[in-house]
């Protein structure tokens, strides 16, 4: 059996405008303290439980270029664009049509790590302990698999997983990975409805980090919405005529939705195991606070900026030749660029992608 890994990076990553830009997103920058990208880190984690020739990153065409020119350590051939944006449906269908493939394989030979390039993870080798749990799992079952993490507050911005008890709950450490069979997903909650998950013990953060053998993805589809499954098979075929048009042809055909609503809520067979590492999605600026370590005040800066009396603050001056003063606020984001400048409040750094799309409207050339 196998291991390949995918790393979705495909986002815009536009709550972190204006660092991040079309054709430096996200996935491109340094957001922690290890000095590396997001992207590099999450081939990094994964390169313990899969060889570098079979770690796959998946992204949009206009990103093809800028991703290839990084220092991923792994074959610049491996990093490859789905035609157009179909969500996270479309884009696992094309990395099954890909994989499928590129190794001959009817898909019962190949077990499938699916990531992302924007998790920031505290443990790497509890991390490594539950990806070997989760690839040893979809290996020996007829199921999908996912990650699901333990909540430790009553988040509105994820959507979680209910969880069956698993056999030995009771005794088992919480340093070793269990697997539970999933009762169902739910959808973002409200603040009340997050604490209620949070103290009945059985729902989980759902992850987004999904494992399977290709053989069961497309069977589970099958039954879900056959027209996937259809366009896995029709894809390989194309792929290894070398018919790049009619790949694209049969990918644009697709629905744009993501895999959750298309698959994973509709499959009868989902398994998800316990993380034992910790875990966040950085998804916006306030991210910061917890992926880098504050100063004395809180605050989190870049650039060498002078702060007076401020407190709670993000301060990232990345101007070219640029002296940047901030003087007796808190609880504010503040980005400087050469040619833009970012002002925002924690409390409404998930609001950054408003900015971004008055900008588009206005075709303004900071994006």
């Amino acid at each position: 059996m196998k291991n390949i890994a995918v790393i979705m990076a495909g986002g815009s990553g536009e709550r972190f405008w204006p660092l991040s830009r079309q054709a430096h997103p996200k996935q491109l920058l340094c957001l922690g303290n290890s000095g590396k990208t997001m992207l590099a880190e999450a081939i990094d984690r994964i390169r313990a439980q899969v060889d570098a020739a079979d770690i796959y990153v998946q992204t949009m065409p206009h990103l093809l270029a800028p991703i290839r020119a990084a220092d991923l350590g792994i074959p610049k051939e491996n990093v490859i664009a789905e035609p157009c944006k179909r969500n996270t449906a479309g884009c696992l269908c094309y990395a099954a049509a890909h994989t499928l493939a590129k190794y001959n394989s009817d898909g019962s030979d190949l077990v499938l790590a699916i990531l992302t390039a924007d998790h920031r993870i505290g443990d790497q080798a509890g991390f490594q302990r539950t990806v070997a749990t989760a690839l040893a799992t979809a290996a020996n079952e007829a199921a999908l698999v996912t990650i699901g993490v333990p909540p430790d507050h009553p988040a509105t911005g994820f959507g979680y997983i209910q969880a069956a008890p698993s056999e030995g709950d009771a005794t088992t450490s919480e340093e070793l990975p269990t697997v539970h069979r999933v009762k169902r997903f739910q959808e973002k909650p409200d603040r009340a409805t997050a604490a209620s998950y949070l103290a009945a013990g059985n729902y989980f953060w759902n992850s987004g980090m999904f494992f399977w053998r290709l053989d069961q993805f497309r069977a589970a589809f099958s039954l879900a919405d056959p027209a996937f499954s259809t366009a896995i098979t029709q894809m390989k075929a194309a792929m290894q005529a070398g018919d790049d048009a009619l790949v694209t042809q049969i990918f644009e055909g697709l629905k744009s939705i993501s895999i959750d609503y298309a698959l994973m809520e509709k499959a009868e067979h989902v398994l998800m195991v316990r993380a034992t590492f910790p875990w966040e999605d950085v998804g916006s600026w306030a991210a910061l606070d917890r992926a880098r370590r504050p100063d004395a005040q809180g605050n989190v800066v870049e650039g060498d900026p002078v702060l007076v009396n401020t407190r709670n603050a993000i301060v990232c001056n990345h101007g070219k030749d640029m002296a940047v003063g901030v003087v007796g606020v808190e609880n504010v984001v503040l980005v400087i660029t050469d040619d833009a400048v970012l002002l925002v409040s924690k409390d409404h750094t998930e609001d950054v992608k408003q900015v971004v799309e008055e900008l588009k409207r206005r075709n303004s050339p900071q994006l």
